[in-house]
């Protein structure tokens, strides 16, 4: 038998779902386990992993390779099923980082190590039957683990949450602190969260104001309504890319055909100082947009100073 034959036994094993030992998530866990053909599973190894680095040892080692944009189908269908099920969890030295930044890294739990290593061995069937006996602890632990990094944010009076990283912790800022204070009354349209891209989305509302969504939209971090001036705050949380440049500007125009509302276009950077910050991209945000720093809510930068905050 293979080596990606006997990943899918030990993955189905471990009680995956069918969903969870086919090829894809099979060659998943041996990039995890950094395991080759010619390797014994007491090889074995949980080093954190970025998904593009087990898609390059897939590539190099078992010749399977992925298109890039199959990344995320990597990170929704295989690692999240690998994490809930306590087979991996996110590397502690991620805990700044978004979940869908190219630096966010996983590897194996301690203990689905300690039984893999035995798998061909006479300690197989005890370490597993040990292992499947602790199996629902161990998902509570590392559940657990998960919660207590989460991000609570209250949205449009729900007590919501996000996952760990800056740029959460910069949308809820954005919620939090610069909608009370300069979008007074406002409603959340849209925010995402970075392992859930549509954590709020009001589509009926959004379509009724006229902006036009589709399948590939590209609507920014926040959206926010207040309607009793009707404008809509298109807002881009920016930790590491994606001000409102020239580009990101068309971009949103081009769904805003049928929309009368008034428009403003808003850059929010968690501080001045940050090295992927403010600094990085003023140069690149558009003029007659707004810029707003977390660390010093009660201010906004109004690119071209003719007039306050409004819509053009």
């Amino acid at each position: 038998m293979g080596k990606l034959e006997e990943a899918k036994e030990i993955l189905k094993a471990l009680g995956m779902p069918k969903q969870q030992y086919n090829d894809r998530s099979a060659y998943t866990f041996l990039a995890l386990a950094g395991l080759k053909e010619e390797d014994n599973w007491d090889a074995a190894t949980n080093k954190p992993m970025r998904i593009v680095d087990m898609m390059n040892f897939m590539a190099e080692h078992y010749g399977k390779v992925y298109k890039p944009n199959t990344r995320e189908t990597i990170r929704k269908d295989t690692i999240h099923q690998f994490c809930d099920g306590a087979i991996t969890v996110r590397n502690v030295d991620d805990e700044e980082r978004a979940t869908n930044s190219p630096r966010y890294s996983y590897r194996l739990t301690d203990e689905v190590l300690e039984v893999i290593r035995a798998y061909g061995t006479d300690e197989w069937e005890e370490k597993l039957g040990a292992w499947l006996e602790n199996h629902e602890t161990l998902v509570e632990k590392y559940s657990q683990v998960r919660e207590m990094t989460m991000i609570p944010v209250k949205v449009n009076g729900k007590e919501l949450q996000f996952s760990p990283g800056k740029h959460n912790q910069l949308q809820k800022a954005i919620i939090e602190e610069f909608a009370p204070r300069f979008a007074p009354g406002a409603e959340v349209l849209y925010v995402g969260d970075t392992a859930k891209k549509d954590l709020v989305k009001n589509r009926e509302k959004l379509e009724e104001l006229g902006v036009r969504i589709t399948d590939h939209d590209k609507l920014p971090d926040v959206v926010l309504y207040r309607p009793d001036k009707n404008w809509l705050y298109f807002i881009e949380a920016v930790t590491s890319v994606g001000p409102i440049s020239v580009k990101r500007m068309h971009e949103i125009q081009a769904m805003l055909e049928n929309c009368e509302c008034g428009i403003i276009y808003v850059t929010a950077f968690l501080d001045m100082s940050s090295e992927n910050g403010f600094k990085k991209f003023i140069n690149e945000i558009a003029w007659e947009t707004e810029i707003w720093i977390a660390d010093n809510p009660d201010h906004m930068i109004h690119l071209n100073g003719d007039r306050f905050l409004g819509p053009r």
